[in-house]
């Protein structure tokens, strides 16, 4: 597809693709940039992991809240969905199988991501989600089929997040449960919209794993 996102800047860091045994596709909130959760990055970097950060046009994947209804946030949208599968299929393109690669976001980038992956139901390294959860004014879970077989899923937010609602992380992590997805979901007391030591301990730790394997 063609859409406002699909022209941008594709950064990429850690271990050369090409030599990589596992990769991250990294998705920025609003507001932030593709080399900003780059830079992020550093604080869960293992050897062995290329990471992959699509660019939002104007810096924001889409303009209205996540839990707007979803035609008022397209194009962006789709077209930020496809940005995400470019940037997995880049990594396949590499060498690299979707079962090590691991899609991560912050904010609405962790709106998209987890979008992304339910939409694409298949076999992957993970999915973190970090301060987000999936797209739409409410979620059906009948809009969601597939098998993630067993791909660790991860929702990590605030009880009291002033973009996340508690129950929209509490929606999106029974969505992926019914995908066969394993669920890890944490929510932290009083944090506010962020990413903490603990959720990059569990990123490191989830890294770490697939380039053991």
């Amino acid at each position: 597809m063609s859409g406002p996102h699909q022209d941008q800047e594709l950064v990429t860091a850690g271990a050369p693709l090409d030599a990589a045994d596992a990769a991250a596709v990294l998705v920025h909130g609003r507001g932030a940039s593709a080399g900003s959760i780059v830079q992020m990055a550093d604080d869960f970097y293992q050897h062995g992991v290329a990471f992959l950060a699509p660019q939002a046009a104007r810096n924001t994947w889409y303009p209205n809240s996540f839990l707007a209804p979803v035609e008022q946030n397209e194009p962006g949208r789709s077209s930020g969905l496809q940005a995400v599968a470019d940037a997995v299929d880049k990594a396949n393109d590499a060498g690299i199988p979707t079962e090590r690669v691991v899609v991560l976001g912050f904010s609405q980038g962790a709106c998209l991501a987890s979008e992304f992956v339910a939409r694409n139901p298949t076999r992957y390294g993970g999915l973190v989600a970090l301060s987000g959860g999936l797209i739409g004014e409410s979620v059906d879970e009948g809009d969601y089929e597939g098998d993630l077989e067993g791909t660790p899923a991860f929702f990590g937010c605030s009880d009291v997040d002033p973009h996340i609602p508690e129950e929209r992380v509490h929606e999106s992590a029974s969505v992926f449960e019914n995908l066969n997805a394993a669920v890890e979901k944490r929510l932290y007391e009083g944090m506010g919209h962020g990413v903490n030591e603990d959720e990059v301990e569990y990123v490191s730790d989830l890294l770490a794993d697939l380039v053991e394997e």
